[in-house]
């Protein structure tokens, strides 16, 4: 009876112990498994964090780069676009003149002081394989109430700050008590020679010579030679 009783105990002790051990190791393994489980979803999580900072901080200097290239570029358009607007601000010449007409007088009774304004407008030049051509238009009275009213083209040809620029106009003559030329229409051809003294201003000296080319009664011709002051406007 001893023998089947401590039998008994024996069997009972051997019972709690397995189920004992058994829980132990399955609580160990489920703590073990659960903090595995949570160390490699904070990894994982700390990693799409890390990843997800870098490139923020890379897209964001990126972005940045691009606004302040952006903003650059802008600046510089708009500086192109207020070059553009000054420079075509600064396309009208205008011109004022004084000398002599008639410079070589032969019978010593035609020559005179003149005094002219012209105009010209490179807004509507015209490049050729010849040169740089401009319309021109322009005005002059003799002391003696001589009158020439012209318009016609100029070239413009520039050698650092000399400019050269010859010009042909025809144009409307009316002698008054000056000079007779023998017609109405009258063509003028004309060399001028500048130096740029200030910024957008010329100083030149022209010498032109006005005729009918023979369309009239007579074709005295007459050469003239003037001081320019020219300003862009």
């Amino acid at each position: 009876m001893k023998k089947l009783v401590l039998l008994y105990i024996v069997t009972c002790l051997l019972v709690n112990t397995h189920v004992f051990s058994a829980e132990e190791k399955e609580g160990f393994f489920k703590k073990w498994g659960s903090n595995k489980d949570e160390t490699l979803k904070e990894k994982k999580l700390n990693k799409k964090n890390s990843s997800s900072k870098k490139k923020e901080n890379f897209f964001k200097p990126w972005g940045q780069k691009n606004s302040t290239t952006n903003t650059s570029q802008s600046a510089k358009v708009e500086k192109n676009l207020n070059r553009n607007i000054t420079s075509n601000e600064m396309n009208h010449n205008i011109s004022i003149y004084t000398g002599t007409f008639d410079t070589i007088d032969k019978e010593g009774d035609d020559k005179s002081t003149l005094m002219g304004a012209e105009h010209k407008n490179k807004d509507l030049f015209r490049s050729t394989w010849i040169g740089r051509f401009s319309p021109t238009t322009g005005a002059f009275v003799t002391k003696k109430g001589s009158i020439y009213l012209y318009s016609g083209i100029e070239a413009d040809y520039n050698l650092g700050p000399i400019n050269i620029s010859p010009s042909f106009a025809p144009g409307y003559y009316e002698a008054g008590d000056g000079k007779n030329l023998g017609s109405a229409l009258e063509f003028k051809s004309q060399i001028k020679i500048g130096v740029d003294i200030f910024k957008n201003t010329n100083l030149g000296y022209s010498y032109s010579h006005i005729s009918n080319n023979d369309w009239g009664d007579i074709n005295p011709g007459t050469d003239n030679q003037s001081l320019i002051f020219s300003q862009k406007f």
